[in-house]
């Protein structure tokens, strides 16, 4: 199970991905003073020989970090990006049948940048090979805020009722 970190305004630390820790981290975070516990699960107390305690569903940090905004190249946000539908077809791909699609083939110098890599169905990035097929919508590095949107449109996996009062 996970527990929600929030920072110190209330707002999760980070959208992309979600700031979640694991509900041994987040004990550590609580009991050295780090963050404030602001909802627990119910029904699930850990002990020790001379302590007990509910996990904790939802901190939040006692000091301020400064967000991320910058926006890191991985498959999850490329598929974001380009709202999980491929760039050939225009079919609705989940993250198990969409696949990375390099517009300039890496066997023809193509790289690793957001400008060259798009979504495809893993029928056309086996059609398209290493051929040169331009896809539908020309890649871009998208804004933080961008794909911030995207991924709260999608939605989260809510562990816990209270995650959904500072989720949306």
């Amino acid at each position: 199970m996970s527990t929600l970190v929030l920072n110190a305004d209330a707002l999760p630390t980070n959208y992309l991905p979600l700031s979640v820790v694991d509900w041994q981290e987040a004990i550590r975070y609580m009991v050295s003073d780090r963050a404030k516990v602001l909802t627990f699960y119910d029904d699930w107390v850990v002990s020790s020989p001379s302590w007990e305690t509910h996990v904790p569903a939802v901190i939040m940090l006692s000091e301020y970090q400064k967000p991320k905004k910058t926006v890191r190249l991985n498959k999850r946000n490329v598929y974001l990006r380009d709202n999980f539908h491929c760039q050939y077809c225009s079919k609705a791909v989940d993250s198990k049948t969409a696949s990375i699609d390099h517009v300039l083939p890496l066997s023809k110098g193509g790289k690793n940048r957001w400008n060259n890599l798009t979504t495809a169905c893993k029928n056309c990035n086996s059609y398209k090979s290493s051929k040169l097929i331009k896809p539908k919508n020309q890649p871009y590095k998208p804004e933080y805020y961008e794909l911030v949107s995207k991924r709260k449109q999608r939605g989260y996996t809510i562990l816990h009722p209270s995650w959904r009062e500072f989720l949306f």
